[in-house]
């Protein structure tokens, strides 16, 4: 395949965009119409009610789809009276199945939400009860300070780490606290 340089691509591309843009549907969505002083008009919307059928000229392919019903067309009965509001459907059964699915995917959210929290909290609990078992157990625990370095607990530290667990044990075991969602 032949190379060809920048400045050839960037013209076949520049061409392929205008061949592009003059075969797009907004050139065939155009009217043209001779008005009443015997010119030609091109518009995109459609020419005003004055304008007879036989002096429009051209109009898009699905204009007859899009061109509201002239206004003797309209039944009397189905006319809106004037000043009367317009009359709604008492109910939207799409829209009401609309809100009845997201309710549901957030009342899904909300559970698995719930779930992973009991999850972490069982776990929690579980990690501060074999804890606070070993602080009991009497055996010689060490931790490691800041530098690195291995230090023997004494007791005023096993005491407050004690106390730590304990609350733990406190916040995660007992039953699930209500959150301000839920009630």
């Amino acid at each position: 395949m032949p190379q060809y340089s920048p400045l050839v691509r960037r013209w076949r591309a520049a061409c392929l965009t205008a061949a592009l843009l003059i075969s797009s549907p907004w050139t065939l969505a155009q009217w043209q119409w001779i008005d009443g002083t015997g010119r030609k008009v091109f518009s995109d919307t459609a020419p005003p009610s004055g304008i007879p059928e036989k002096n429009i000229l051209k109009s898009p392919l699905n204009a007859r789809a899009q061109a509201p019903a002239p206004a003797e067309a309209v039944p009397a009965a189905a006319a809106p009276q004037p000043g009367a509001a317009p009359q709604l459907p008492a109910r939207d059964e799409e829209l009401e199945a609309r809100k009845k699915q997201a309710d549901d995917a957030e009342q899904a959210r909300r559970k698995a939400e719930e779930q992973r929290v009991a999850k972490g909290r069982a776990e929690s609990c579980e990690r501060a009860r074999k804890a606070k078992s070993v602080m009991e157990s009497g055996t010689r625990l060490a931790t490691t300070n800041a530098k690195g370095e291995r230090e023997i607990m004494d007791d005023k530290a096993r005491a407050a780490e004690t106390r730590r667990m304990d609350d733990i044990i406190r916040s995660d075991c007992g039953p699930m606290p209500k959150t301000a969602a839920a009630q």
